[in-house]
């Protein structure tokens, strides 16, 4: 209990240092440049204040199970006793099928749960005048992670270079920008941005450490991390490709119901 204790309060500590330098931007700029006093000062600082204990016990709680968990389940997954075969011998990159379900899972889950993508979402929901629905853009893009995650998980099975994954999603990227229409672009690529925050990045960095670390000739480093990547690049795929989609159903909607108009009676 004591050493739970003393993690929180450095980590609430560490916190409030990394949020002091907004606090004093915001106020600088009310206090000297809009020169007027905050608008129900109050419940500004009693926000903060909520922000500042629910960082600290959500990077405690990652530190203490997330990460942890994370690293467990790979190596378990990846344990040649889990995999049914012989310690030292030859494994295929078809033996970890578990991991690649497991790394799209907790691709998609961590992604559902992330806060800025919720936020976005509702956001995006709210300018849109419910065109664009939070559910199915959270969807879309945990759709993305999941699959990407666990093409990042088999790159590092196959020790393929990073940057040629890279390079062929953003290629995909551009082709799909000159398809889609023009009004989900900037959000598709927000979409990408939002994945990488607080909730996704620890876990899927424990996932691709600990990976690295038990599969024979990776380095933690080189192959390690990465899996970030893939969980930028693909949620503006999977976005894009979503409105690509929706638009094309649409038209074709479009298009039966005016031929069931002509060949009416």
């Amino acid at each position: 209990m004591m050493t739970f204790v003393t993690d929180l309060v450095s980590t609430t500590a560490a916190t409030a240092f990394d949020v002091l330098p907004i606090v004093a931007i915001l106020f600088f700029f009310q206090a000297l440049v809009i020169r007027k006093k905050p608008p129900r000062l109050k419940r500004i600082v009693i926000g903060f204040v909520y922000v500042l204990l629910g960082l600290s016990l959500f990077l405690v709680g990652l530190e203490k199970a997330l990460f942890p968990i994370g690293k467990t389940m790979a190596q378990q997954l990846t344990d040649p006793g889990f995999l049914g075969i012989e310690t030292g011998a030859a494994v295929h990159w078809r033996d970890y099928l578990w991991v690649y379900v497991f790394a799209a899972t907790i691709g998609f889950a961590t992604t559902i749960a992330e806060p800025s993508l919720i936020a976005v979402a509702l956001k995006a929901q709210e300018v849109s005048g419910g065109t664009m629905k939070a559910v199915d853009l959270r969807i879309a893009v945990a759709i993305g992670v999941a699959v990407g995650v666990a093409v990042g998980a088999y790159r590092i099975f196959t020790g393929t270079p990073l940057a040629y994954y890279i390079m062929a999603g953003y290629i995909v990227v551009i082709i799909q920008t000159f398809l889609a229409s023009k009004t989900i672009i900037p959000l598709a690529y927000d979409s990408g941005g939002v994945t990488t925050s607080t909730v996704t990045v620890p876990v899927v960095a424990a996932l691709g450490l600990g990976l690295a670390s038990t599969i024979p000739g990776r380095s933690p480093l080189i192959d390690g991390f990465g899996l970030i990547a893939f969980a930028s690049v693909f949620p503006i795929i999977s976005v894009l490709g979503y409105d690509m989609v929706s638009t094309w159903l649409r038209r074709r909607d479009t298009i039966e119901s005016k031929e069931d108009m002509h060949s009416g009676p």
